[in-house]
Order: C-alpha cells, then sequence, then structure tokens
C-alpha cells in the first residue's frame, strides 16, 4: 500500500482569472476505491491532469505510484483498426491475454477486439478501454466518468465489474455507480477539499447533518451580530450625546456644572467610545466565524420554468409505428405504440443503438423544430399536435462556440434570464467572460439546460441531459421537475433520476 502526498497545491490555468486549487493538502491510500465528487468546473478532471503531470503548479504532489488514466485518446487512424493491434500502443507493456481475461469480466468476447475500434458500439468501446486499463497490476487508476452515454445495461456492467476492483480514483456524477463502486470520497467542497470513509449515500447523509448544524449555529450568530450592532448604535450615540455636552452649560439650570467637570465628561465619553471599538472587534469575529460556518455550504435555488397549456390533451401519438433508414437492411425500430398526454413524464428506454435518439429526431422533425429531413421510410401512424411548441435539450454540445452573449443574440434569447439560471445551476461569473468552447463538458451541458428552461413550450423533449452534470445540478433539476410537472419524453440513463421523473417508460 502507497500513498498519495498532496500539499499546499495551487494551480489556475494560464490566462485564468482565477485559482483552481489553492493551498489544497490531503492525503489518499492507493488501495482505495476513491470516489471523486464535486460541482462542474470544480477541477475534477484538472486533478486527475495534474497527478499525471500535464500541468505545472505551485506546492508538492509526492507519491511512489504509477498513474494511468482512462479514456485513453484513440486517433482518428486508430478507430480504423482492430484494438487488438494498437493495444500496445495506448499503454506500453499491455498483454491481450490480460485483456481477454478482463473483457470476460466485462461479459463481452475477445471477438470485439478484433473487429475495427470505429464501429464498435460506446458500451462496447467503453469495456475495451477498462479492460486494458486493468490489465496490468500497481497501478493507481484515474478513471473519468466511464458511464457517460452509455445505455443501462453496460452502465450495470461497468458497475459490477468496478466493484469488484481496488486501486483507483472514480469521477462520476453518477450516484448509484459511486453507491456501488467506492469506499472513500474525496470530494471538492466549495472552499474545501475533504477525505472521508464511504460511499455518495453516507457522505451525503452527513453533509446533510453537518449544513443543518452550520445553518442552526448561523441563526444563533445572527441573532448575536443583531444586539452587538443595537448595543454598538446605542453606545455611539451616548458617547456623542456625551461629548456635546463638554463645551456650553447653563449655570442657572445646570448649577452643578462647573468648568472643571469638562475633563471628567471626556473621560467618559473615552471609555464609550472604547466599549464601542470592542463591541466592533466582536462584531467582526462573529461575522467571521458565521462566515467560515458557511463556506461550503450547499444552498441550491430553486429553478422556474415556464410551461405552455396546448388546447389537445394528447400531443403525439405513435400506432405500430416503424422507422427504417433508407439503403438499411434492418428497420431501427418496429411497431411501436404509445401516446404523450399533458402531464405525463415519459422515459424512453434502451441499448445503444436501439434508436431512441432517431425517433426524437423525428418527432422534432415532424412539429417543425428540425432542419433537414431524415433519410427514413415509415410505416404505422407518427402525429405530433399542430402547433406543438417543443424545447430541445440535446446530447451534443459541440454547436456551443464563441461567447454567451453572441450565442444570445443569434438565437434571439433573453441574456440576462439565461444568465440568472446559470448562475442558479452554480455557474460562476468569470465563467461567462469565456468562450464557450473553453468550458468544461458538464458547463457545456448546463447551458443547453438553461435555454430549455427559459424557452417556454408544450413539449420538453432532453436527449441524455444529464450527461457530466454534477450531482448537485442533477437534483436541482429533479425537484424542479417535481414540482412544475411538465410534458416531458426524454432519455436518460441515470436510473435514479429516471425513477424519480418518470410517469412511465416506454421500452425500445
Amino acid at each position: 500500500m502507497a500513498q498519495i502526498h498532496v500539499s499546499n497545491l495551487t494551480f489556475s490555468y494560464e490566462g485564468s482569472f482565477d485559482n483552481i486549487f489553492e493551498q489544497v493538502s490531503f492525503s489518499v491510500d492507493t488501495d482505495w476505491k476513491l470516489g471523486l465528487i464535486g460541482r462542474n468546473g470544480k477541477g475534477k478532471t484538472t486533478f486527475l491532469q495534474l497527478l499525471l503531470g500535464k500541468y505545472q503548479y505551485t506546492g508538492v504532489i509526492s507519491t511512489q505510484t504509477v498513474f494511468d488514466y482512462f479514456p485513453y485518446q484513440i486517433s482518428q487512424e486508430q478507430m480504423l483498426r482492430p484494438a487488438a493491434e494498437f493495444i500496445e500502443e495506448i499503454k506500453s507493456g499491455c498483454e491481450l491475454w490480460r485483456v481477454i481475461c478482463e473483457l470476460e469480466e466485462l461479459c463481452e468476447g475477445a471477438e470485439i477486439l478484433y473487429r475495427p475500434f470505429g464501429i464498435l458500439s460506446p458500451g462496447e468501446r467503453t469495456k475495451v478501454l477498462l479492460a486494458v486499463l486493468f490489465s496490468r497490476e500497481n497501478n493507481f487508476l484515474l478513471i473519468d466518468e466511464p458511464t457517460n452515454h452509455l445505455d443501462q445495461d453496460s452502465r450495470e456492467t461497468v458497475k459490477a465489474y468496478l466493484a469488484s476492483k481496488k486501486g483507483f480514483l472514480l469521477v462520476s456524477h453518477d450516484r448509484d455507480l459511486l453507491d456501488a463502486c467506492v469506499d472513500h470520497v474525496l470530494v471538492l467542497n466549495r472552499k474545501t477539499i475533504e477525505v472521508q470513509r464511504g460511499n455518495f449515500t453516507s457522505w451525503w447523509e452527513n453533509k446533510r447533518r453537518k449544513d443543518q448544524f452550520a445553518q442552526a449555529e448561523n441563526e444563533k450568530h445572527l441573532k448575536e451580530i443583531g444586539k452587538l450592532k443595537q448595543a454598538a448604535v446605542r453606545t455611539s450615540q451616548w458617547a456623542d450625546q456625551n461629548e456635546r455636552t463638554k463645551i456650553g452649560f447653563d449655570p442657572v439650570k445646570e448649577n452643578d456644572r462647573c468648568i472643571s467637570s469638562r475633563a471628567y465628561i471626556g473621560a467618559k465619553t473615552k471609555k464609550m467610545q472604547s466599549r464601542v471599538k470592542q463591541m466592533e472587534k466582536r462584531l467582526n469575529r462573529e461575522i467571521q466565524e458565521k462566515e467560515g460556518l458557511l463556506a461550503d455550504l450547499e444552498q441550491p435555488v430553486d429553478l422556474r420554468l415556464t410551461q405552455l397549456t396546448h388546447h389537445k390533451k394528447i400531443l403525439v401519438s405513435l400506432r405500430e409505428y416503424s422507422l427504417t433508414y433508407v439503403d438499411a437492411q434492418q428497420p431501427v425500430f418496429t411497431d411501436l405504440t404509445f401516446t404523450v398526454s399533458q402531464g405525463q413524464r415519459i422515459a424512453i428506454h434502451g441499448r445503444n443503438g436501439c434508436g431512441k435518439s432517431t425517433l426524437i429526431k423525428m418527432l422534432l422533425q415532424k412539429s417543425g423544430a428540425a432542419g433537414a429531413k431524415m433519410p427514413v421510410l415509415e410505416s404505422g401512424s407518427c402525429e405530433v399536435a399542430s402547433g406543438l411548441i417543443i424545447s430541445y435539450v440535446n446530447q451534443d454540445t459541440h454547436m456551443l462556440r464563441g461567447r454567451i452573449s453572441e450565442f444570445c443574440k443569434e438565437r434571439n434569447l433573453d441574456e440576462t434570464l439565461l444568465l440568472a439560471i446559470l448562475r442558479q445551476l452554480d455557474m460562476d461569473r468569470v465563467q461567462f467572460l469565456k468562450n464557450m468552447e473553453d468550458y468544461s463538458e458538464g458547463q457545456k451541458k448546463k447551458v443547453l439546460l438553461a435555454v430549455s428552461l427559459i424557452t417556454p413550450a408544450h413539449l420538453y423533449i432532453w436527449d441524455e441531459p444529464l450527461n457530466y452534470i454534477d450531482v448537485f445540478s442533477r437534483m436541482q433539476i429533479e425537484k424542479l421537475l417535481l414540482d412544475y410537472q411538465p410534458t416531458m419524453l426524454f432519455v436518460e440513463h441515470d436510473i435514479r433520476f429516471q425513477e424519480k421523473i418518470a410517469t412511465s417508460v416506454i421500452d425500445l
């Protein structure tokens, strides 16, 4: 067992306005199954890159262990070749027989190593790269969001596989995966970093209790601050009033006064002013303690949604509907029958490649919300209510470029409202001065979600909206959807989100 010691780590990107890490110190063991938790943009992936020595930093990261990182970068040339031909290129000393053994644990046969990597499904690619990652012992493995874009079956396989391993640091926003796979958590809080034994749920329960205690203590501090402020004002007023009596007096009305009493009044005033200064010091101390209590407190703001009411109850209706791409030998899906009525939140569930995104694109096309027509052949019935307005979240973020202000002008969006939603999703104001291509994937996804939330619509269609989105924002979005209960059709592989939000599930 080795340890990783981080001492006084400070890092910021060149030209950045803020430090990602500032005077950070902690230690972890390399035989732990460690989960890395934090808000989008807090530096989770950056920390992995620092461990790999990719960036210059101040402070010390000391360890005797060797790191390996998932996902491996696969070149365009390698995408055309079978994985069996290039695994040693991405991981030196990797032996094919060990990879095959790991694939068996991932419920995959060796044959996928001999197909061109580019034609494998997202789940198959992930399994091959994980098998390569774990094919060598004595490395500490850095695993960055392995289940994004994976269907539920693949997620369950990866979850069981990781649960059987140890000696890794896992970055994931999937609460179910974290609970199943980790025995320690490394948490990037708002102002501090903490290491704690347990999984996500045990850490979250501890945090909830700690936050409740901090809020109770904060209320006590606020009351004490209020009392001190009132006492300081009163004492200051008495001192000022007393000071004004030093010069000038009526000898008839104030026959007990004489010129020599001026020194006594001055001394008394000085004493009162000293009391005011002591109160101010105590007041500042109380305020500092209060700020310390709330430094890491998560106080998510309730989001809002403006939905429209359609004159029809049923917004989408499919009867024995089948879809086949032109020149394809097999249909994407067949005999699909369901309706979407107002108030329903329907989850589309199925393996990667079963046609979930294709169905969504077809519904967008029929509503007039999509551009070019899809080259497909249809049979059966697919009807979309006339005048239906759809708010769509795409799983792809590549179109986000330039400043947010330019993006809003191009799409005729209310910039002030969009920025307000992004602030409520905990994006720092400093991010609004950057180009969106420099955002993390989670921050880009928040932009798409914010655009959807400020777009009044009859139907909200979200295609894998939570990929890369942090746990706290997921909880905010869950609360929003349960509070407002919009009509939705969505694809999401986060099983906890699906269980909470969906009123029904369509299996493809």
